[in-house]
């Protein structure tokens, strides 16, 4: 019987995240205020009263969401995973927890990631789009035809449900193209950018050096990782995955299936939302999880 450890990705912020943990907890409070010398800005100010908008930019949701997932594991006791992994942003906040990264150079990664994907989205206009109701492999042939433009399958959540990722006009075509091969919806999505495709190799260039300059220590229990869903424990492997993982898919489909294969009887999902949990259950329908937000 294993406890496998989930982390939520881009999409889980909300309005006042993490204002009661900082107000009941004295350590979370600490926590909070170390995040604030160390991105150099007042981000607790936007998580607890920001809009919505406001917590929708990017140098400001990947470290919000991060914070509140860490502090949360931190500040809860009796939390000792067996195994972990996150979604996309998530992994960073799943190697805090097996203790790959410190506090501190975890939320200096984010920062870093977070601000190099503002830049890529900078410089080649894109966006996402989710896709409904196709097997992943149609949905994989449709894209790998569409020519002169980049759109690849970029978030695979669950069977039916997948991410694809690219410049604008490629996304749009492939929409077309699914919603005649039958998919029950094919919807843009609000997103900065292509994330997960080749469109963000300047971000990942831009990453690797950080991550790299970054010591990584020897993990408490292995990590899923999002690039081909497999557990990791060797520091240098899971620095490179994490370098490749900006322009890989992330695997959640098959990153479930390989930890409830692995042993994983039991899925606590620690940060905000509760969209993971949702995820598993249609991934390994009888798993018990349940949710620390």
């Amino acid at each position: 019987m294993s406890h496998a450890f989930v982390f939520p990705g881009q999409g889980a912020q909300f309005s006042g995240m993490g204002k009661n943990l900082y107000e009941q907890n004295h350590l979370a409070k600490e926590y909070f205020e170390q995040a604030n010398e160390i991105l150099g800005f007042r981000i607790t100010d936007t998580m607890f009263g920001g809009t919505d908008e406001e917590l929708k930019q990017t140098n400001v949701t990947q470290p919000a969401i991060f914070l509140h997932s860490v502090i949360l594991f931190n500040t809860t006791e009796g939390l000792v995973p067996d195994m972990v992994a996150g979604h996309s942003l998530g992994e960073f906040s799943a190697l805090v927890a097996n203790k790959v990264l410190s506090f501190e150079d975890g939320l200096r990664l984010v920062a870093k990631r977070a601000a190099a994907m503002q830049r890529a989205c900078e410089i080649n206009p894109s966006t996402m789009a989710a896709v409904l109701g196709l097997e992943d492999s149609i949905v994989e042939k449709i894209c790998a035809e569409i020519t002169g433009e980049v759109v690849v399958a970029a978030n695979y959540n669950c069977p039916g449900q997948l991410v694809i990722s690219g410049s604008i006009a490629g996304v749009q075509e492939a929409c077309e193209k699914l919603k005649a091969a039958g998919a029950k919806r094919a919807l843009m999505l609000q997103v900065g950018g292509a994330f997960h495709s080749p469109l963000m190799e300047p971000a990942k260039e831009e990453l690797k050096a950080a991550i790299e300059a970054t010591t990584f220590g020897t993990p408490t229990c292995p990590v899923y990782q999002n690039v081909d869903a497999k557990p990791y424990t060797d520091a240098a492997t899971i620095k490179q995955n994490l370098i490749n993982q900006l322009t890989s898919p992330v695997r959640w489909t098959q990153t479930v299936q390989n930890m409830v294969a692995g042993g994983a009887t039991r899925f606590t999902e620690v940060g905000p939302g509760t969209v993971l949990q949702g995820l598993v259950k249609k991934i390994a329908k009888e798993m018990v999880t349940d949710g620390i937000n």
